[in-house]
């Protein structure tokens, strides 16, 4: 049932609000089975996309049958009766430029793809029979429910995943919330066989029990104009039943009384310690335009000077603050206070939370201010208006839940956009967010040992005690006094959104400034027409990443220079000015979006700090805590992801393993920064990159105030490079006819996962080399995928996608799972390759000829916004490539590039006994499959080499000579 009542005309365009900048025409239709349409018109777009949301979900799942919802979102992939080909949808898509997926929530499922804009409309068939006629065959009902499970799997070790599920574990057990939404093997096969339920059966009843068109929402956003597509969408989905049935709806609150005032102890997976502080509140979004939860969540969240994590930063117990809405329905709420502690503010919960109250109560007292409410509305309706252009899939899938929640007026905006000033309905959550209300979840690796249940889906270790508001009065009343202040007005709030006259139209980015201690690109906004800017600069400090020290020390410089910063550039962050620091191959990298207005306020800010470093012990000791975390988290990463870290160090000259960095950071002092943070600026060159909505003038200026402030001083931070120091990223070049190996076992003794990556490195950026590659991984995508995946069931994580290192291309297949090990995946990968070469060698011309278009459609394809549009040209500034023209002349080499000469590359380089092939598989293994690692090994037989030592491997062999030269680029 959507908010409000206004009831919306069949062609209602003037009546849905869009944001100023926007150009697209919209129109809502109902087409005779009930079924509500957002069409959408955008004659620029390069990509159509369709979204469905069906408002049925898991909390619809059949008692004993968890997880059913998810799993019939898995099997209208598969087939229809009008086309009846196994994964044919997803293989249309694939093979016609785009993408496609789903998700499962709560009470809605939502489908969604994207394609480009000549396949639109047999994509768009296929993907309506998903709702007409599907197949759900039998056959491939067992293999899905694997791959339901896989993905489980995949869950098990996740913390978010583990807690979320604890938090509804403790609820009212005749709430649909408490549920088990994913579904696995146990739950989906096992437990109903067991019943004597066939789940293909149930499958089948719950699709045509509750998928019905008069609770669809469909959005179409197309290139044709609006007449077109509604005569297409007529014809196409009109045959979806409509059986009229309701949205289901699952009244009351998921916790009574049991269920709040309890304090719930928690052993997380990973080291660190967290506490949520959550509160069943009635849901705001029936106040949507008076925005009170996002009021109460940005005081409560603010990180400025006086807030409550500025506090608890202060007293060292604190690395982070969330507070919102979350997890919300048009029936129940809650609204969440996250904060990640340190160790010492483990020790010390029961004053976080006296704080927390203390600052709750203070924010009430203080009342419900206007001029926040104001700047609220303000920087939302900048943000609205102003907005970028999103892909096609994302946008619509955002607009088609929207259709079921708000009257059609606010399907573009939902409940971005507040503009109604009602202190009563902020009184009313901070009320709700009582001491008698409270539910606290605090995950700690301590409490290992110490904990009397289990949650049954995930193992979760954790105890529940009660607590009385007389307690955390108590808490209250032993916190310390501090001074908590609300927050000052906000000086980033942008107010010029005037557009510059540029006289020079550049299409790509120009050398408009070079001197000895920087160089300076810039690109005006001539193609989105925003008020906003992009700009990114490296900082090449050749210090920062010559070994493992030094790599923790630049971290360390990096992570405080983020925290010296945060109270004040919080602010900017609220207004719409991201910024970020980060460590780069090369150094560290500062870049700032969003609106120009005030971005170079926030820029100066940000080489003050830098100018003036110095290391505070206090903090130093905080960060070092939270960095060494994140090191020994590093054991409990997925295993893929062991995987690619490990490739990524065999072939990066600059990268060492995350042991070596934990073994130096554990020795470090601050007076080893502080020793450390000038040797390291003392030769810097920096590279900019600037663009958007900034003149010339104003670019070069920037630049030169960088250039003053760390260069042109009586006694300058930062001097130029030496020519010998320009830093190049250079890459393993792998021998022919070699294929290496690297086994490893799972960091973490309790994952059953396994993972392979199988890489083939083929060649260093080259255009006509470049477009083979990608013409095969086009054509090999989806087969892998298909049959990998769907048909052998090796695991949810499935991939085959181009891999770049610093130019140097080559190919990798992704695959973990728990049902194989590696040795076996890996020579599946080799099966595969020969299946591909017959696909290869039987491709008809036409079919070429198609894969050759869809490439050239998707090189094609515009840069969305400007943030996109900068990644790409400062990938080839960073890389030394300088190729921003790339796109068009790869598409130039395309529309010359025969069949035979694709069969050419592959049987040279990619089939398995290519005469130039070099590949490399690194194999990781889960605790299920530890047992075959060294059967695996005396396996590999000669032209083979077994890789014992990462970094002695690396040092011995040649290396591939850099594209980013000696720091004098040339266009």
């Amino acid at each position: 049932m959507a908010v409000g009542t206004e009831k919306a005309a069949v062609d209602g365009a003037e009546e849905i609000l869009k944001p100023r900048t926007d150009n697209r025409e919209y129109r809502r239709i109902v087409l005779k089975n009930s079924l509500e349409v957002l069409l959408i018109s955008d004659p620029e777009t390069d990509k159509c996309a369709a979204s469905m949301n069906v408002s049925v979900g898991s909390f619809s799942d059949p008692d004993g049958l968890e997880g059913l919802a998810h799993f019939l979102e898995h099997m209208l992939f598969y087939a229809s009766e009008k086309y009846p080909e196994e994964d044919g949808y997803s293989k249309y898509i694939a093979e016609h430029g785009g993408s496609r997926n789903a998700y499962t929530a709560s009470e809605d499922t939502n489908y969604h793809f994207d394609i480009n804009t000549d396949s639109f409309d047999e994509a768009l068939d296929r993907f309506a029979q998903f709702f007409i006629k599907p197949l759900m065959s039998a056959d491939a009902t067992m293999r899905e429910i694997k791959a339901v499970d896989s993905e489980n799997q995949k869950n098990l070790l996740s913390d978010p995943w583990r807690m979320n599920q604890l938090q509804k574990h403790l609820s009212r057990e005749d709430h649909p919330y408490h549920k088990f939404n994913t579904g696995n093997m146990d739950t989906l096969h096992v437990r109903p066989e067991a019943k004597g339920i066939d789940t293909r059966s149930e499958l089948i009843k719950f699709y045509d029990e509750h998928y019905s068109a008069n609770i669809m929402h469909l959005v179409i956003y197309g290139k044709e104009c609006l007449d077109k597509t509604q005569g297409l969408v007529e014809e196409l989905f009109q045959e979806i039943r409509n059986t009229n049935k309701d949205i289901p709806r699952f009244p009351g609150q998921p916790c009574t009384h049991d269920h709040l005032q309890v304090l719930v102890k928690a052993v997380p997976i990973k080291q660190g310690h967290k506490l949520t502080v959550s509160w069943p509140i009635t849901p705001t979004i029936h106040h949507y335009e008076e925005a009170p939860a996002m009021y109460v969540g940005r005081l409560l969240g603010h990180e400025g000077e006086g807030s409550l994590f500025h506090t608890l930063k202060i007293l060292g117990w604190a690395t982070g603050l969330y507070a919102g809405e979350r997890n919300w329905t048009m029936e129940y709420s809650f609204f969440n206070v996250i904060i990640d502690l340190t160790d010492t503010g483990h020790e010390h919960m029961e004053d976080i939370l006296g704080l927390l109250f203390i600052y709750i109560k203070h924010l009430q007292q203080s009342g419900v201010s206007q001029w926040i409410f104001d700047e609220l509305s303000a920087i939302s309706e900048a943000e609205f208006h102003y907005k970028a252009k999103t892909h096609a899939i994302s946008y619509a899938t955002c607009i088609s839940m929207n259709m079921t929640i708000y009257p059609m007026k606010h399907w573009l905006v939902g409940s971005s956009l507040p503009c109604k000033f009602n202190p009563a309905s902020v009184e009313k959550v901070f009320d709700e967010l009582s001491p008698s209300n409270v539910r606290i979840f605090w995950e700690s690796t301590k409490f290992e040992g110490k904990t009397n249940k289990v949650e049954p889906w995930y193992n979760t270790d954790y105890s529940l005690e009660k607590i009385t508001k007389f307690t955390i009065q108590e808490w209250v009343q032993s916190s310390p006094d501090v001074n908590l202040l609300l927050p000052t007005p906000n000086v980033f709030i942008p107010t010029d959104f005037s557009l510059k006259d540029f006289k020079d139209k550049e299409i790509f980015p120009v050398l408009l400034r070079e001197t000895s201690f920087s160089r300076l690109w810039y690109k005006p906004d001539t193609k989105f027409f925003k008020p906003k800017a992009y700009v990114k600069m490296e900082f090449n400090c050749p210090l920062a990443v010559t070994s493992p020290d030094a790599v923790v020390l630049s971290n360390m410089f990096v992570w405080l220079l983020t925290d010296y910063l945060n109270e004040y550039a919080c602010y900017a962050r609220i207004a719409g000015l991201r910024y970020g620091i980060s460590l780069s191959d090369n150094g560290f990298e500062l870049y700032l979006s969003g609106f120009n207005h005030k971005l170079r306020i926030l820029l100066e800010a940000v080489i003050q700090k830098i100018a003036k470093f110095g290391v505070k012990p206090d903090r130093f000791l905080v960060i070092k805590e939270t960095i060494t975390k994140a090191y020994r988290n590093h054991k409990f990463w997925q295993p893929y992801h062991q995987a690619m870290s490990y490739c990524s160090i065999i072939l990066q000259e600059h990268s060492w393993p995350w042991t070596e960095e934990l073994d130096t950071l554990s020795h470090l002092e601050a007076e080893d920064l502080a020793k450390f943070v000038p040797m390291l600026l003392s030769r810097t060159f920096v590279e900019c990159y600037i663009a958007g909505n900034v003149d010339k003038n104003e670019a070069e200026s920037m630049v030169k105030h960088i250039e003053d402030v760390l260069f042109n001083e009586p006694k300058p931070i930062c001097r130029p490079l030496f020519p010998s120091q320009f830093l190049t990223n250079r890459v393993v070049e792998l021998s022919t006819c070699m294929k290496y190996f690297y086994h490893q076992e799972g960091s973490n003794p309790s994952d059953e996962n396994s993972a392979l990556v199988h890489y083939i490195q083929v060649h260093q950026d080259e255009f006509s080399m470049n477009i083979k590659l990608q013409i095969f991984e086009l054509i090999a995508k989806q087969a892998t995928f298909h049959q990998l995946r769907s048909v052998e069931q090796l695991g949810y994580i499935t991939s085959l996608s181009q891999r770049n290192d610093s130019g140097v291309y080559g190919l990798h297949f992704i695959i973990q799972s728990s049902v194989k090990g590696p040795g076996h995946i890996d020579s599946r990968v080799e099966s595969l390759l020969k299946d591909l070469e017959s696909k290869l060698y039987n491709m008809s011309n036409e079919e070429f000829k198609s894969n050759v278009t869809t490439l050239i459609d998707m090189k094609l394809e515009k840069h969305k916004n400007l943030s996109e549009e900068s990644w790409f040209y400062w990938g080839e500034i960073q890389d030394g490539t300088l190729k921003f023209n790339r796109k068009d002349a790869e598409v130039a080499a395309l529309r010359e590039l025969k069949k035979e000469e694709l069969i050419d590359f592959f049987d040279e380089y990619v089939k398995v006994d290519a005469p130039k092939k070099k590949s490399l598989s690194v194999c990781v293994y889960g605790n299920q499959h530890s047992k075959e690692m060294a059967s695996d090994k005396d396996k590999v037989v000669s032209p083979s080499i077994e890789i014992e030592d990462i970094i002695g491997f690396r040092n011995s062999q040649h290396l591939y000579g850099s594209l980013r030269g000696c720091g004098q680029l040339k266009l």
